[in-house]
């Protein structure tokens, strides 16, 4: 039996006990998660610091904070979001128990990324957690340092039977891939999604992708081209450009791309001075075979600012392309790196064609001071999410859903929306063996007349929410009063 073998069946058998049913367990587990991310600071940031070159202090902005929130909120609202959910009725269950039952689907695969290793990593976990689950974590084998700190340190805090982190490349993540789970998350590209989607086949395992693509930076000329671009540049530099909503590229009228690439470069020295390569603040490419397909897709590009790198380093600088063409190298996949195209659209009209004719992105960034025109984007594009004049920032706000549409992902997540993602959402109906009569009408043989009755039950939707508690009682009892004449008086 292989080490991944035993990892699923021993975290198969914990879960099997019934303790992840109590919440309390999954409370002390959340909370013994945050513990871990507030002791073990320095080793969370040396991984980093080795793996991607990450500051001391972009680590807890970056990876950590997100993760805080996001156990904060769980540990708050589980209670909530693990109680019944009462739904609408109808008059034929008026009188039943009628609600929904969230419950642990059961033991979940949790396949991380290198770019944000903890932050997305971890958010599923903490979601698993919630909804409780068993969960394996999976690492990601390329940030190799933090992967390490992840099967060293994470046991020592979690339920290490119920929460079993498996470390290793491809050959390991294939292995795991034969075992049966009750989900799977994974965060990655789109190549390896589909790998994961035919292994989730075989036991009709459902998945959430959390992909990528090239996200669009639209920017109108009515807007503060200043602040504008001061939040763009933040927004693609940021990790080195290794974000999976990063601004991909820039669409913008031919008149503003001179003022464009001004402002960004005055924020790329404002950021990380006039040499990004000695600024602790700016990171590298995650290893050399990155860095070579990224700057592969500078071969057919026009370099306006930067382009500055060295292999040995893993470095390139903050880079801007100007007059960019559709069908340009670097066009043609997520750029995954710190480089900037920036292509000529004369309207938004051409923008929206643009972005419609290409596959759906994980982000549609739209900077402008016109309200009807960034309503109007949001109509008529689709994307994962949208952001209107800030980048990023939509990632930390664990009350919206995260995720993708089409070739960016499916599935979402953050917040409840873990919990509800990882949960199975069980509807229950409890009724009592009394009031026979009410069923007379479902039960042969049919009449018109039965069946009018069975309009008048089914169809008429009652919300007890907006009811008082008097008002139901007395439509109860008129409700019984005609239903036991009808049918008793026969």
């Amino acid at each position: 039996m292989s080490r991944e073998q035993k990892a699923v069946e021993l975290a198969r058998k914990a879960f099997l006990t019934g303790r992840t049913r109590s919440l309390d367990y999954r409370i002390s587990q959340l909370k013994n998660l945050q513990r871990f991310i507030n002791e073990r600071q320095k080793e969370i940031a040396d991984g980093l610091k080795k793996d991607l070159s990450k500051s001391e202090f972009g680590t807890p902005l970056y990876e950590t904070m997100g993760l805080e929130s996001e156990i904060n909120q769980a540990v708050s609202k589980l209670k909530e979001w693990a109680a019944p959910r009462p739904v609408t009725k109808n008059l034929l269950t008026i009188s039943d128990q009628v609600y929904i039952q969230p419950e642990p689907l059961g033991v979940v695969l949790v396949i991380g990324a290198w770019n944000y290793p903890w932050a997305v990593t971890i958010q599923p976990l903490i979601g698993a957690i919630a909804a409780g689950n068993a969960a394996v974590i999976k690492p990601s084998e390329v940030s190799a340092h933090t992967a390490k700190v992840m099967e060293d340190l994470l046991p020592l805090y979690l339920d290490k039977e119920m929460y079993p982190v498996v470390t290793g490349g491809v050959a390991e993540t294939q292995e795991l891939l034969k075992q049966r789970f009750d989900h799977i998350f994974y965060t990655g590209n789109g190549m390896v999604a589909k790998i994961i989607m035919v292994a989730a086949a075989q036991y009709l395992t459902p998945v959430t992708l959390e992909l990528g693509g090239k996200s669009p930076c639209y920017i109108d000329n009515n807007c503060d081209l200043a602040v504008a671009c001061r939040r763009i540049a933040w927004g693609k530099y940021t990790n080195c450009g290794q974000t999976c909503i990063a601004p991909d590229y820039i669409l913008c009228d031919p008149s503003i791309q001179d003022r464009v690439i001004e402002e960004i470069e005055k924020n790329i020295k404002d950021f990380y001075t006039e040499n990004p390569k000695t600024c602790p603040d700016y990171g590298r490419i995650i290893n050399q075979r990155h860095f070579k397909r990224v700057m592969a897709m500078l071969e057919d590009g026009t370099v306006a600012v930067g382009g500055e790198n060295d292999e040995s380093d893993c470095y390139i600088a903050p880079t801007i392309l100007r007059d960019v063409k559709p069908d340009a190298k670097v066009m043609q996949e997520e750029i995954f790196g710190p480089l900037l195209p920036i292509l000529s659209v004369r309207s938004a009209d051409e923008a929206i064609k643009f972005i419609n004719e290409r596959e759906k992105p994980l982000a549609l960034y739209i900077f402008s001071e016109n309200n009807k025109l960034i309503k109007r984007m949001i109509a008529e594009t689709s994307s994962g999410g949208v952001l209107a004049n800030d980048c990023l920032i939509h990632f930390s706000v664990n009350t919206l859903p995260f995720g993708g549409v089409g070739n960016s992902g499916m599935g979402c997540y953050h917040g409840q929306f873990s919990f509800d993602r990882l949960s199975h959402l069980r509807g229950c109906l409890i009724k009592q063996l009394k009031m026979e009569g009410v069923n007379k009408m479902r039960y042969p043989p049919h009449t018109a007349e039965k069946l009018g009755w069975a309009r008048f039950l089914i169809l008429k939707q009652v919300d007890l929410g907006s009811l008082g508690r008097m008002a139901l009682l007395a439509l109860l009892a008129i409700f019984i009063a005609v239903i036991l004449q009808k049918y008793f008086t026969d």
